[in-house]
């Protein structure tokens, strides 16, 4: 943190360059993602100007450019719809709630980040990332579909009328609730019942059925389900623009690169737009005023426990996914600068950045991987380029605000389609026939919990399934690798090298277990059945040259392994009992009260002393039974 604010200038025209390279990228996406939230574009263009400039100038990644993206937009869209919904629709009545989830997710961020929560993201599999991404790719495809059709359902007064009986249900439930919240007793006093219902106007009740005909189409299933109907009533000149703007953005990244392609789609478009077709011709953004974000005070004033407190898990999820987003990014920006990013400060940062995006209106985000590259690619070294980025917005926005109203919708809908045909992972897909079979299944049931259910949710059950299959896999290799044989049948296993002298003389007394990867939980089990099928002995010496790890599970087979086998009247030794396992051992007394510290063996060489003793063999075949321990061979 000392060396916060000490900006490196050695590379100022380099930043300078990739930082309004990476705000003219940004701009179209950052309008976009505010459309597609359900807040506006505007709130699109607060979250790029305050998330990449705080987030930039306290993060941890020097070449990271922060703002809206798809991960968090479609998050964002989901929360935005559930509290508006939950609000009758009114979405100014809605906005303070849920700026103050995204205030929320924010603290959360800077939270995780002072815990030490950074450093652990890179143990996310690529399946489960694979799957995310390309989940990501299809909520955007099938949710622009109907605004690239210039169709808005809750403006279809047909489509409406049909939600008009629900929302008169809608409407008298709230009543029932207002009376029994008072402590009214309805079936005594039902003509206040009536009376508050006589209150209710065509307008309340036309305001409740567009919620309801907009909380019917949201999503991916509500807009696939519903899309017979947009099909019915396109708006070609909407979707001429939008398909325009799609032909553009991929049609002249052929030509050049140096211009970036959505820039040039659109301003194009949007300019051949205002000039050819008539005025009120097609559907703008929104009103786009040039001033300096208000701050929402409304956020504070209207703060209620009641209503936030069944959002707080899903602001730690919004955090979540900031999380992860924002470290996937830094990864990528690490491998090309070849440098190394702070995780846990880059949480801080994009924690700050989100809060007082929040607190000026603005949408969540993370740090952007294509920006970011973009960024790098233009010569961006230092946190100076994403902080450059963001104030360029923020010119933009006090400059020509009222000429970027003019941008329409369809355009954004068309620069979203092409976000989410980007995001997929294709090099999964194409992969697909190639990887093993429960990876690949991992990654598809990742996508498809992503589509129908939520981000958050695919991810945490495609961790769960990935770790355990990375258990299984790595108990079946510990399997494989561990072996377990008497002495006399060592002539089919592969013997250690300082094991090859006994095989003869020791006959079936001795049971010797090569124990080769870590004791954890996932072969505990196995472990145990082993112990159980070896047969009638004397002595079982178990080999711990190569286990790195004991975790408490396994640390508890060990101990019913060894009772198990001491209650049949056979010794257990150990050798080359170390470092973390015999920690472990210890700690619970395994050693030295079960096994006696005399039993556990520095090497092998040690262990076959002491076998000629307990066995009166002579294992070395120098003629002496039962020789004295050298001092070479002393027990540890």
């Amino acid at each position: 943190m000392k060396n916060l604010f000490k900006f490196d200038f050695s590379n100022f025209k380099g930043d300078l360059l990739g930082g309004l390279t990476a705000g003219i990228v940004a701009l179209p996406l950052a309008l976009a993602f505010g459309l597609q939230s359900g807040l506006g574009a505007l709130a699109g263009l607060y979250g790029a100007i305050f998330i990449g400039f705080f987030a930039a100038l306290f993060g941890g990644t020097n070449t990271q450019i922060s703002g809206p993206t798809a991960p968090m937009t479609a998050v964002s869209m989901v929360i935005i719809a559930g509290i508006v919904q939950a609000n009758g629709g009114d979405l100014a009545k809605a906005t303070p709630y849920i700026l103050m989830v995204f205030l929320l997710a924010g603290l959360f961020q800077i939270l995780l980040g002072f815990i030490g929560i950074g450093k652990y993201i890179r143990f996310i599999p690529y399946p489960v990332v694979s799957g995310f991404m390309t989940g990501i790719g299809v909520i955007i495809l099938a949710t622009q579909l109907m605004p690239m059709m210039g169709y808005y359902p809750k403006e279809d007064a047909a489509f409406v009328e049909k939600f008009k009986p629900q929302a008169e249900e809608v409407l008298l439930e709230k009543i029932l609730k207002e009376e029994a919240d008072e402590g009214i007793l309805v079936l005594e006093d039902f003509r206040e019942t009536i009376k508050r219902a006589d209150n209710i106007d065509d307008k309340d009740i036309m305001k409740e059925a567009k919620a309801l005909a907009g909380a019917e189409t949201s999503g991916v299933m509500g807009s696939l389900r519903n899309l017979p109907t947009a099909l019915r009533n396109i708006n070609m000149i909407d979707l001429v623009l939008a398909l325009l703007t799609i032909f553009i953005i991929f049609g002249f990244k052929r030509i050049t690169k140096a211009v970036p392609s959505t820039l040039v789609a659109l301003l194009a478009v949007s300019i051949g737009a205002y000039l050819i077709l008539p005025e009120g011709g097609y559907r703008d953004i929104g009103d786009i005023p040039s001033a300096f974000p208000p701050f929402r005070y409304d956020i504070l004033t209207h703060f209620s426990i009641a209503q936030i407190a069944p959002y707080i898990f899903t602001a730690i999820s919004l955090a979540m996914l900031g999380v992860i987003d924002s470290l996937l990014t830094s990864i990528v920006a690490d491998n090309m600068t070849k440098t190394k990013h702070n995780p846990n400060q880059e949480l801080i940062g994009q924690g700050i950045g989100n809060s007082i995006a929040a607190l000026f209106g603005g949408i969540p985000g993370a740090g952007a991987t294509i920006r970011t590259v973009v960024n790098i690619d233009s010569g961006g070294k230092t946190k100076i380029s994403g902080m450059v980025a963001a104030l360029l917005l923020l010119v933009i926005l006090l400059a020509l605000g009222p000429l970027a109203s003019k941008i329409p919708a369809a355009v954004l809908a068309g620069i979203l389609i092409t976000v989410g045909i980007g995001v997929m992972d294709y090099k999964g897909l194409k992969h697909a026939t190639k990887m093993p079979i429960a990876e690949v299944a991992v990654m598809f049931l990742v996508i498809l919990l992503t589509v129908t259910i939520g981000l958050i949710e695919a991810v945490a059950i495609g961790m769960v399934l990935s770790a355990l299959l990375f258990m299984k896999n790595i108990s079946d290799v510990v399997e494989n690798r561990t072996k377990t044989a008497s002495l006399k049948e060592f002539s089919r296993e592969e013997a250690w090298e300082d094991e090859s002298n006994i095989l003869e003389l020791a006959g079936d007394q001795v049971y010797i277990k090569h124990l080769d990867g870590p004791l954890f939980f996932g072969f505990a089990a196995r472990f145990q059945d082993m112990i159980k099928a070896i047969p009638s002995i004397k002595v079982v010496v178990m080999r711990m040259d190569k286990v790195p790890y004991v975790d408490q599970s396994g640390l508890y087979a060990m101990e019913d392994a060894v009772l198990d086998l001491q209650a049949q009247g056979i010794e257990v030794v150990f050798v080359d009992l170390h470092g973390q396992p015999l920690d472990m051992f210890e700690s619970i007394k395994l050693v030295p009260e079960l096994v006696s510290k005399k039993y556990c063996f520095e090497n092998f060489t040690q262990c076959k002393v002491w076998l000629e003793t307990y066995l009166d063999k002579d294992i070395d075949g120098d003629g002496v039974k039962g020789a004295a321990l050298d001092d070479k061979a002393k027990v540890s």
